[in-house]
């Protein structure tokens, strides 16, 4: 039975499907047209043509346009400057245990930052724009952070010179990245920077429509998208492309996670009824670094498994499938994907928390109790 049809005899829609839980003027996404809009503009025309900070500026600054050369400026420097993690963060990461994940490190991460703030409850005015900034630079920086303290190597300082993707890519790497690599990954960061009222977002709203502080929004956020289900599912398109290993073999792969039912990760999006619009640029980076690092064959399998979810299931890939690809090819191990998905996502989160903040009423939807009503209590002793 389809959720709609469900709702129309329970009075409520499983998932929220479908269901308008509120305005905004930060992105659109037309999922049966395939269309993505952060603040009126196409991501067509963003992508690959502004950087990540263009497009932070702009969703931070929703009413306005893209910032001018001044504005950008300004802007890029305040981040850049703001990348430092404060010392007991640095202590409380390095004593995190080997196998802990890197999302729960990082969700860990952002909420003793929120210890740290002696402003942390002001959700307003100037000190919230503070932290607005404080916070888009310091996920980031935190990712590459834990990175270098796991592998028992310095962390690094950025340049205040270069752009946020070199940065990130130095800081988390050791060596700055040619400009081929920097353009890709600065692309990824557009394309993951907002997307309406997906889940992390709408948790970042519900935590913030009861005045909670922005730490704790973004925590929720953090938390939310640690998921397979959403954020977490581009480490498991590199778990299976490596399990794979050869085109030759793919068919079978394929085959066999459809006989059982199971999910193909990277592939099919709750609102896209057609491409995602987000695939298409990293499907011709994902193309291009694997040329240029010699990992034809990882890109040739997840071709070829495109090809064949299409064929079969008549599924197109989501955003996640070719940022995996994208990533490999930039050094960056897969257990980190995520976190960067995360760090990306933060303008959208901080944008969204704050829109919920200049129009708030509490969020708080019912349910449909399916219970039983008439128990009554016996004593332990008479209990079975």
């Amino acid at each position: 039975m389809k959720d709609q049809e469900i709702a129309d005899k329970k009075g409520y829609v499983r998932g929220l499907e479908g269901v308008a839980a509120g305005e905004t003027t930060i992105s659109y996404v037309d999922g049966v047209n395939g269309i993505l809009v952060y603040s009126g503009y196409n991501i067509h025309e963003l992508a690959g043509r502004t950087s990540f900070e263009e497009v932070a500026y702009l969703l931070w600054h929703d009413h306005e346009d893209l910032p001018n050369e001044r504005d950008l400026e300004r802007f890029s420097h305040e981040l850049i400057k703001n990348m430092h993690i404060p010392y007991e963060v640095v202590q409380l990461i390095k004593s995190m245990p080997d196998y802990s994940h890197p999302m729960a490190v990082l969700r860990t991460a952002v909420s003793a930052l929120g210890c740290l703030d002696p402003s942390a409850e002001e959700l307003s005015g100037r000190a919230f724009d503070k932290k607005a900034i404080t916070l888009i630079a310091r996920v980031m920086s935190i990712v590459a952070g834990m990175h270098r303290i796991k592998r028992g190597e310095p962390m690094l300082e950025p340049d205040i010179d270069r752009t946020f993707a070199e940065n990130f890519l130095y800081m988390f790497r050791g060596t700055w990245p040619d400009e081929e690599e920097s353009k890709a990954f600065d692309t990824l960061l557009v394309l993951h920077a907002d997307h309406g009222f997906n889940a992390s977002t709408f948790s970042a709203r519900v935590t913030m429509s009861t005045l909670s502080d922005i730490y704790s929004g973004l925590t929720s956020a953090i938390g939310t998208l640690k998921g397979p289900l959403h954020g977490g599912a581009n480490q498991k398109v590199m778990e299976m492309l490596s399990d794979i290993g050869n085109v030759d073999d793919v068919e079978e792969y394929i085959d066999s996670l459809l006989n059982e039912k199971k999910k193909i990760m990277g592939f099919g999006h709750r609102i896209y009824k057609t491409e995602d619009p987000r695939a298409i640029h990293l499907k011709i980076w994902a193309e291009k670094l694997a040329a240029k690092r010699g990992q034809e064959k990882l890109f040739q399998i997840a071709t070829r498994i495109e090809k064949l979810v299409m064929e079969k299931k008549g599924i197109h890939p989501n955003v996640d499938f070719y940022s995996a690809v994208v990533q490999y090819a930039l050094d960056i191990p897969k257990e980190y994907y995520t976190t960067i998905f995360a760090a990306s996502r933060t303008p959208g989160w901080i944008a969204h928390i704050r829109e919920q903040l200049t129009d708030n009423r509490l969020i708080r939807p019912t349910s449909r109790y399916e219970g039983k009503l008439d128990k009554k209590w016996v004593s332990i002793g008479e209990r079975k």
